[in-house]
């Protein structure tokens, strides 16, 4: 069940940044407004909220582990939202970077 949890929380993160970052990119590079800009900022200070739920505690870890999981989840932002079309390098890439995740979070460790 804290594998779930976490996977959950990191699914939640990055939902919450990447949605963020790209209702700031909305309201300033393409003048939808400061609305968007300040909604923006409200989901990035979401964000950082979320990472204090992880069950593990060290901190590194955690932001370490969630850059694989925002750069999956960007490309995938990008598949839906704005119908970008990955390479084959992009999910190559996507996929080395969430191993990576599991290897940095899921490994058994000694306590």
């Amino acid at each position: 069940m804290t594998v779930a949890r976490s996977i959950l929380l990191f699914v939640i993160a990055a939902l919450a940044e990447i949605g963020g970052a790209w209702l700031v990119w909305q309201g300033w590079r393409e003048h939808r407004g400061l609305l968007w800009v300040a909604a923006g900022v409200i989901a990035l200070g979401l964000y950082g909220f979320v990472a204090t739920f992880q069950p593990d505690p060290n901190f590194g870890r955690i932001l370490a582990a969630y850059g694989g999981i925002f750069v999956a989840g960007s490309l995938a932002w990008g598949m839906v939202v704005d119908r970008f079309r990955p390479d084959r390098y992009d999910v190559v890439g996507a996929a080395i970077c969430l191993v990576g995740v599991a290897v940095i979070m899921y490994a058994p460790r000694a306590s």
